[in-house]
């Protein structure tokens, strides 16, 4: 399994520990996926932590060094070696949220040469899927991981706006890009933005 989807499993169990619920919870707050609007499975359900305050631990690859200390999120998984993670940031203001979604963008797009410089193990690719008409707009990526040990892991990401408000989800399993369920990440992030309000 590769170090992204070994984080996503990680942050499950992390996220499945905290006690309590942050601040997301409250009244007023962006509200977070429900397991059952996660691309689904074919054999296995999506169950979720906990919405809890502050990054998550481990940080997902590629975008994690850029999530502050203000961020909320919700880890899900399956029995099956599935992952997802979906973050959460209110800014300030609006421009401040639109300048944080274009350096998570940013970081998505050098996301496969950034893993390959940091492992020379790992080879990786990645896709960019587009735009999607959801609130101020969504953009989803894919990124397929490959280990000399043999691990071969795909990686949906996609980042979203609402006003000031922006969300990161993560998709992970087993598998390359023909195991990516593109329609369905697709369909998760749009609803993940709607329901954020």
């Amino acid at each position: 399994m590769s170090r992204g989807l070994c984080a996503l499993a990680a942050a499950v169990a992390v996220a499945g520990v905290v006690a309590g619920t942050g601040p997301a919870a409250a009244a007023g707050s962006p509200r977070f996926l429900a397991p059952s609007e996660l691309p689904p499975h074919a054999t296995s359900a999506w169950t979720a932590g906990p919405v809890t305050a502050g990054q998550p631990d481990p940080l997902p690859m590629c975008v994690g060094a850029a999530l502050p200390s203000i961020s909320v999120h919700r880890a899900y998984r399956t029995d099956l070696d599935t992952g997802a993670l979906q973050v959460t940031v209110v800014e300030r203001s609006e421009q401040r949220a639109k300048d944080f979604a274009a350096l998570l963008r940013k970081d998505l797009d050098n996301c496969a040469k950034d893993l390959m410089d940091q492992d020379p193990e790992v080879t990786a690719t990645q896709k960019y899927y587009g735009k999607l008409n959801v609130e101020e707009g969504a953009h989803v990526y894919g990124v397929h991981t490959e280990a000399t040990s043999g691990a071969s892991d795909i990686n949906m990401f996609s980042v979203g706006r609402d006003g000031t408000t922006v969300t990161l989800v993560q998709w992970g399993q087993m598998g390359g890009f023909a195991q990516a369920q593109v329609a369905d990440f697709k369909t998760t992030t749009v609803k993940a933005v709607n329901k954020l309000y």
